[in-house]
């Protein structure tokens, strides 16, 4: 007997936790899922808002290590002029020969270096606009979300 009651109690019990289970309706659950797509983007175009500003504020030293290395550049440039001006005096001269060949050198060094930052300046901007680019479409289809007003 007492294992009867024990398990009528229990069907008893499971029935009515069953009664009372609630039933989550397809529109709950879509609801629910532009949430979560909503913050997974929400997320995402945060991480890149905060790139963003770290390149943004990488620019402006780039830019002046761009000036700087072109107008070492442009100074190596005048000393090789100079160097090479006074060797075609005098082309029989081993030390100005000498130096228009180190200044040559310096010249080529400083022009590379000029070259590789204004390249790494232009690769930083154009980061920079994808990024703006992405941003943008990110907002846009975080507007278009449907459900995600709240958010």
């Amino acid at each position: 007997m007492k294992i009867r009651n024990i398990v009528g109690s229990l069907g008893l019990a499971f029935i009515t936790l069953s009664a009372s289970a609630q039933v989550v309706s397809k529109d709950s659950i879509n609801l629910l899922k532009n949430q979560k797509e909503a913050l997974e983007l929400s997320k995402k175009l945060n991480d890149r808002k905060l790139e963003l500003a770290k390149l943004e504020n990488e620019l402006q030293s780039k830019t002046e290590e761009a000036a700087k290395t072109a107008e070492a550049a442009q100074r190596s440039v005048e000393q090789n002029r100079k160097a090479a001006d006074r060797l075609s005096d005098d082309p029989q001269d081993k030390r100005a020969a000498k130096r228009a060949s180190k200044s040559a050198s310096s010249a080529n060094r400083d022009a590379k270096k000029a070259r590789r930052a204004a390249d790494s300046l232009e690769k930083l901007k154009r980061n920079i606009e994808d990024l703006k680019k992405d941003i943008s479409r990110d907002e846009e289809k975080l507007a278009s979300l449907p459900g995600t007003s709240g958010m």
